[in-house]
C-alpha cells in the first residue's frame, strides 16, 4: 500500500472514532506489530466512563418538587439555545486536546513506521542491486577464466598439432629416402644380374639350313600362282630337310 493512501485510511478511521465517542470519554490507538495495519481499541477508561454516564441522571431536569416559574412574556420570542455547563465544556475541551495529542504521536509513529519500511525497502533493494552486481561479476570473470582456460587449451592444442605435423613430414621424407634408396639398389641389382646373365650365356652362330630348296620353293609359288599344287613335292623336301637338321642340331648339342 502507497504512504498516501496509508495515511487517509488512517485520518478516516480518526474521524469515525471521534464521531462515536460522547463528551468527556477518552480513547486510545494501540499500533500493531505489522506496519500495515492498525486496531482501534477503547481503553477501560472509556468503557467505564460511558457506563456511568448511562446511569447519571441529566443535571439539568427539574425537580419533582420544585415548579417552574413563570416568566415574562417578551416582544419577541428568542429560540432558547441549549445551557453548557463550564465543567462540560472543559472537558471537551481537554478531550479535543487529548484526542489532538494522541493523533499527533499516533501520526509521528505512523511517519516513523513508514520512515523505517521506506528504509527497509531502500536497503532491500539496494542489498538486491548488490547481489545482482556481485552475480554479474562474478558471471563475468567465470567467463573470462572460462575464455582464458580456452585459449591456453587452443594454444596447446595448435602446438600438439604442429609437433605432429613436424613428425609425419619427418617420417614422410624418411619413407621417400628410403624408398629411393631401395630403388637404386633394385636398379644396381638388376643391372649386376643382367651383366651376370649376360656374361653366363654363349654366343651361337646361326646359319642358315635348306637355302637351296627355300628358294626353289619361293620361285616355284611365284611362277604358280593359281596352281600352288605344282609346288607340293617341294615344299615337301624343305620339311624334310627342316626335320634332318633339327636333328643334327639335337645330336651336336647332345
Amino acid at each position: 500500500m502507497k504512504k498516501e493512501q496509508y495515511i487517509k485510511i488512517f485520518n478516516n478511521n480518526m474521524r469515525q472514532s471521534a464521531e462515536k465517542l460522547g463528551p468527556g470519554q477518552q480513547w486510545t490507538l494501540q499500533h500493531n506489530s505489522d506496519p500495515k495495519h492498525t486496531a482501534e481499541v477503547l481503553s477501560e477508561d472509556v468503557l467505564q466512563r460511558m457506563r456511568d454516564a448511562s446511569q447519571t441522571p441529566v443535571s439539568n431536569k427539574e425537580n419533582p418538587g420544585q415548579q417552574a416559574k413563570p416568566q415574562a412574556p417578551s416582544a419577541r420570542t428568542q429560540p432558547s439555545k441549549p445551557q453548557q455547563s463550564p465543567q462540560f465544556g472543559s472537558a471537551a475541551s481537554d478531550n479535543r486536546e487529548e484526542l489532538k495529542r494522541r493523533y499527533e504521536r499516533e501520526q509521528a509513529i505512523i511517519q516513523e513506521e513508514l520512515a523505517r519500511i521506506a528504509r527497509k525497502e531502500r536497503e532491500a533493494a539496494r542489498q538486491d542491486i548488490t547481489r545482482a552486481v556481485q552475480r554479474e561479476r562474478l558471471q563475468t570473470l567465470q567467463e573470462s577464466e572460462k575464455a582464458k582456460q580456452l585459449g591456453k587449451q587452443l594454444e596447446k592444442k595448435e602446438a600438439e598439432l604442429k609437433a605432429l605435423d613436424a613428425f609425419y613430414r619427418e617420417q614422410i621424407a624418411q619413407l621417400e629416402k628410403r624408398n629411393l634408396d631401395h630403388f637404386k639398389t633394385s636398379v644396381e641389382q638388376f643391372h649386376a644380374a643382367a651383366n651376370r646373365s649376360e656374361a653366363n650365356i654363349k654366343p651361337r652362330c646361326m646359319e642358315p639350313v635348306c637355302t637351296n630348296l627355300q628358294a626353289q620353293i619361293l620361285l616355284c609359288y611365284r611362277e604358280n600362282r593359281n596352281q600352288t599344287l605344282r609346288c607340293s613335292d617341294l615344299a615337301k623336301e624343305y620339311m624334310q630337310c627342316i626335320d634332318a637338321a633339327k636333328k643334327n642340331l639335337l645330336v651336336n648339342r647332345g
